[in-house]
């Protein structure tokens, strides 16, 4: 089965695309995506191969997850998320534990985004979040973003106090995608609680990074957003 997956997306490799993603997630030498090889296949289509393949054992997934195609890894993550939701409780306790040995390989943008929410946020609803603390202090680029990306969960269910201790911790962070994750967070907040954001805002806004800023109150109505720019 895992074979047939494979020759199923090398079907569908397309090499324009390919050069053009490589390029996008920053694949080149000293990039936060080097070494990172793509097929060149749009995310609607390898949803559709995930669902094909729905049953992989985690050896086969992970075997898609220690490869360097990006693709591999990102349907890899679909049909894991797949897999969790049908779970049972102590079942999802094994994906979840899996997700977290593999933080090395889901190690861009797009695989923690379409993930960490689904599998780390959701598995850790009512439970110890102390493991998102560790994530967040954590010095892998891609641990800090899944330990922020998993509150999308939380802020769902109309809880904030997590993502908003670990956007703190967040602040000083150099990272600039980690300036872009907290931002969206911060402002997916707001779109539930405004006042609860701009309580967050109005305490860091002078010295939290622009970008991050700018995420926040992108929804902000013009004379607001320039208050905070120009606090």
């Amino acid at each position: 089965m895992l074979t047939s997956l494979q020759q199923h997306l090398h079907q569908l490799a397309d090499a324009e695309k390919a050069k053009i993603y490589a390029k996008f997630f920053k694949t080149g030498k000293g990039e936060y995506g080097e070494g990172d090889v793509f097929l060149g296949i749009v995310v609607p289509e390898q949803r559709k191969v995930a669902k094909k393949y729905p049953d992989l054992s985690l050896s086969e997934l992970q075997q898609l997850f220690s490869s360097q195609i990006h693709e591999y890894r990102l349907t890899a993550l679909f049909i894991l998320i797949h897999q969790f939701k049908k779970a049972k409780d102590a079942q999802k306790k094994e994906f979840f534990n899996f997700y977290l040995h593999n933080t090395k390989n889901i190690n861009n943008w797009d695989l923690v985004d379409s993930s960490a929410p689904h599998i780390v946020g959701d598995y850790l609803l009512g439970k110890d979040k102390s493991v998102l603390y560790k994530l967040a202090t954590s010095t892998n680029l891609w641990e800090r973003r899944i330990a922020i990306l998993s509150t999308q969960a939380f802020i769902r269910k109309g809880k904030f106090e997590d993502t908003l201790r670990i956007s703190e911790i967040l602040l000083n962070d150099k990272h600039d995608l980690l300036h872009k994750a907290v931002g969206w967070m911060l402002r997916e907040i707001g779109n539930r609680n405004q006042e609860a954001e701009e309580k967050f805002l109005r305490k860091h806004c002078k010295s939290m990074p622009r970008t991050m800023l700018r995420y926040a109150i992108e929804k902000f109505e013009e004379k607001k957003k320039k208050s905070y720019l120009y606090f």
